[in-house]
């Protein structure tokens, strides 16, 4: 089963996806993850992409796709892969599709988490981390039991910078440009489906495995 789980910043893609992706045993490929493998096991592709991110530049689609294609054609992923953000444009998109294409491979799922800016907002900037031991807390959904303290090892909370309500609406900007298109290249296809992502951790879960069973 191959599928693509797409939607906007804070939406619970990563969380989901990883549960998804063990649940069907396929390969759960987010681009973060898969730029910092290949770059540590200095394969090809993972030094080129070294040498982009060293001077502040995005890797170029061609790169992805290319760094895409060597996860699905590996023989951890004959049963089938999950991609977690990606693609995040229209151009993406289609060049996953002629990759797919060359190997014989279709998605069998598309399905896009949903949910409004007030949720994503309050999601995102209620994050806190410890600054000694990174664990992370919600101030809505998971706080602290003393302020500003972490309950593992007592250190002090912080919030990152881009969780801070400014950046996470210039984010959530820069993705209704880029990345809501793919509604419209997708929006047709049988294949593809919405959950509403708004729901609580397990219900959204429920969802997305009728979602991808259907």
């Amino acid at each position: 089963m191959n599928i693509v789980l797409f939607g906007p910043p804070g939406v619970g893609k990563g969380t989901q996806g990883l549960k998804l992706a063990e649940a069907f045993k396929i390969i759960h490929l987010a681009m973060g993850d898969l730029l910092r493998a290949a770059v540590a096991e200095k394969t090809t592709l993972g030094l080129k992409a070294k040498a982009f991110m060293d001077a502040g530049k995005l890797v170029t689609d061609d790169l992805v796709i290319g760094l895409i294609e060597e996860r699905i054609i590996a023989d951890d992923a004959k049963k089938g892969f999950l991609l977690d953000g990606f693609p995040r444009n229209v151009a993406q998109a289609t060049a996953l599709n002629e990759m797919l294409a060359k190997h014989s491979l279709k998605l069998d799922h598309v399905v896009f988490m949903d949910a409004s800016k007030e949720a994503l907002l309050t999601r995102l900037s209620g994050r806190l981390t410890c600054s000694a031991c990174g664990f992370g807390f919600h101030r809505h959904y998971s706080p602290p039991k003393i302020e500003g303290r972490c309950d593992k090892c007592g250190g002090t909370l912080v919030q990152r910078a881009d969780d801070k309500e400014e950046v996470i609406s210039q984010r959530l900007e820069v993705y209704a440009e880029q990345t809501a298109p793919l509604l419209d290249f997708y929006g047709n296809e049988d294949m593809f489906c919405k959950v509403n992502a708004e729901a609580g951790m397990d219900e959204v879960y429920t969802s997305l495995l009728e979602a991808v069973k259907g």
